[in-house]
């Protein structure tokens, strides 16, 4: 089978769109020529992270097109750092005027004797075969020196704008959108570089500015989150109104995953339930769509590994990687005696269904009822007994994963992994996934997971030791490497006696913790508990386990520690684990 990559280029025309954008880009276009008396004006197109803003903001520049008293222009700011984001976005709009308009501004600027080198610059320019874009740097060179050159320049901004925009052949007069891209990929610096431009110099009549971005992001609690309330008061002036961007219906998102799996070959391996499953979990956002696919594609075309597998196999073990990364984690881990997730799940479901019912069980159904219970370290219950049923359950989903009663609940993952078990190489698959011959672990998450403002840096976590205490090191190596890298000492023991030779040896300032080893359910609880009573270790503690369970995150509420099955959610809390160590030692 033969697998093509999707790229990830906005939509620019009406037959492309595949979400129904178009309707909406006519819409806006409409509006803003129709509002072409009232700039100057900001408009926000405000949606998250992948959801078809650039495409929107194109389809609308695509409709002014059919108007010829606009212009449009087109600036991406995360193209430009700092201050050079003022001069790129004020040079851009100067390049929309012709060379006359911006000679006779230098004319004017000099007359007004407000620049005796702005005299110099229009002989230059006049004598001079120069292009736009020569015009465009000497206007600039000449009208932003100083403090009063910069008075100068929105004035002199104002004027040509003005006269643009009243040109005796348009009537009433022409109007320039300006569409600004990405603002909210950007530095704290860019961004309030762009709105200097947008608010200070550029709000002139004959402007129009689109600004594509996340305002969440923008927000107080976002990327501008340490602007004092004077700050905050002007960026909430930079936007006069804002059009939220609809999250796409479902029947549109999923005609967007048909479509795209036709194009990467992979429509014949994936079924209705399958489309709609990735519709839904992917949050209907195109980008994040395209990115499975691509996913997938890469996988199976180069992981050598998966040839022995059916392509069904692979891209529905794919699909529980990308779209249930806790269940993937805890079936690729394994857990002491809970060796296969997926059977341990389709067991608690049957269990679930039988003990919450009045009506007798069918021989089969109570039998697996029966093991999923005793399986558990559990008493059996009584089969007439309600009460018993009702106990029996309530603790049985103490000793399960904390997601199970949830997945349980989700039709589409019933379905993928039903579907996914009933492969006749599934037992082979999971013995693969565990001892890590086909994908690996999701790797450490990137900054935007995890949520954090700045990025990570080299050096954050200089002079605090780790002890990772694991028995499958390997399982964990991604997350250490990246540890390593922001400066921090990791120690690593595959038990808990090596770990405690460690404790008696060197200071250790937070520790990183599996539960389960070999058959010991609660090795790890046990060895933290056996330190602290010891006075061996009285720090911060991370459980990085394969499971999370009610009963677990009780043991972990008595020994003072955290657990988590989510490399986003460990490296949060090795966040504020540090902090804590910082702030004890200062």
């Amino acid at each position: 089978m033969d697998f093509a990559l999707l790229n990830d280029e906005p939509v620019t025309a009406v037959e492309a769109d595949l979400l129904g954008a178009a309707r909406a880009a006519r819409e806006l276009a409409g509006l803003l020529h129709t509002s072409r008396t009232a700039t100057p004006f900001t408009l926000a197109v405000d949606a998250g992270w992948g959801m078809g803003k650039s495409s929107l903001m194109r389809l609308v520049e695509a409709e002014l097109r059919q108007y010829r008293d606009v212009a449009t222009v087109w600036y991406n700011a995360w193209t430009s750092t700092g201050s050079d984001a003022l001069e790129g976005l004020i040079k851009s709009v100067l390049a929309s005027f012709d060379r006359r308009l911006l000679r006779r501004a230098l004319h004017h600027a000099s007359e007004r004797g407000t620049l005796l080198r702005a005299l110099r610059a229009t002989l230059t320019v006049a004598a001079a075969p120069f292009g736009a874009a020569g015009v465009v740097d000497q206007f600039w060179r000449d009208l932003s020196v100083d403090a009063k050159a910069r008075n100068d320049l929105r004035e002199a901004l104002r004027d040509l704008a003005t006269e643009w925009a009243e040109s005796a052949a348009y009537e009433p007069r022409r109007l320039l959108v300006v569409f600004i891209d990405d603002l909210d990929r950007c530095s704290e610096e860019t961004v309030l570089a762009v709105c200097e431009a947008v608010k200070v110099y550029l709000d002139v009549p004959g402007l129009a500015f689109v600004i594509g971005c996340d305002r969440s992001a923008l927000g107080p609690q976002g990327l501008l989150r340490d602007l004092g309330p004077a700050g905050s008061a002007f960026m909430e002036k930079i936007f006069q109104t804002s059009y939220r961007l609809p999250v796409p219906g479902r029947d549109e998102a999923e005609g967007y995953v048909r479509h795209w799996a036709d194009r990467s070959g992979l429509r014949e391996l994936l079924d209705d339930d399958l489309v709609r499953l990735i519709a839904d979990r992917s949050a209907r956002n195109p980008r994040r769509i395209k990115r499975l696919m691509n996913g997938f594609g890469l996988e199976c075309s180069l992981n050598p590994v998966w040839a022995r597998f059916s392509a069904e196999a692979v891209v529905r073990t794919l699909l529980l990687q990308h779209l249930y990364a806790e269940f993937y984690r805890l079936l690729v881990t394994g857990d002491g005696t809970y060796a296969h997730a997926a059977r341990e799940f389709l067991e608690y479901r049957v269990a679930r269904r039988v003990l919450s019912q009045t009506a007798p069980a069918d021989g089969e159904s109570w039998r697996i009822t029966v093991d999923s219970v005793t399986g558990h370290g559990l008493a059996a219950p009584e089969p007439e007994d309600v009460d018993s049923r009702a106990t029996a359950l309530a603790r049985l989903e103490e000793e399960l994963p904390t997601a199970f009663p949830a997945l349980a609940r989700d039709q589409g993952f019933v379905h993928l992994v039903e579907e996914w078990m009933r492969l006749p190489q599934v037992d082979e698959l999971v013995r693969q996934l565990q001892e890590g011959g086909v994908t690996p672990v999701a790797p450490v998450p990137d900054d935007e997971e995890r949520g954090r403002g700045e990025p990570g840096t080299r050096g954050e976590y200089g002079g605090i030791r780790i002890l990772w205490v694991d028995d499958h090191p390997q399982n964990n190596a991604t997350y250490a490497r990246a540890l390593e890298e922001r400066g921090a000492d990791v120690l690593l023991a595959v038990d808990g006696r090596e770990a405690e030779h460690l404790l008696r040896t060197v200071p250790v300032d937070l520790l990183i913790s599996d539960v389960a080893r070999g058959t010991d359910r609660d090795a790890g609880f046990s060895d933290l508990q056996g330190w602290r009573e010891r006075g061996l270790f009285d720090g911060p503690a991370v459980f990085f386990a394969g499971r999370v369970t009610p009963a677990r995150q009780q043991r972990c509420r008595e020994l003072g520690a955290r657990i988590t099955v989510g490399g986003a959610t460990l490296m949060t809390y090795i966040d504020a684990a540090v902090a804590d160590v910082r702030q004890q030692r200062a």
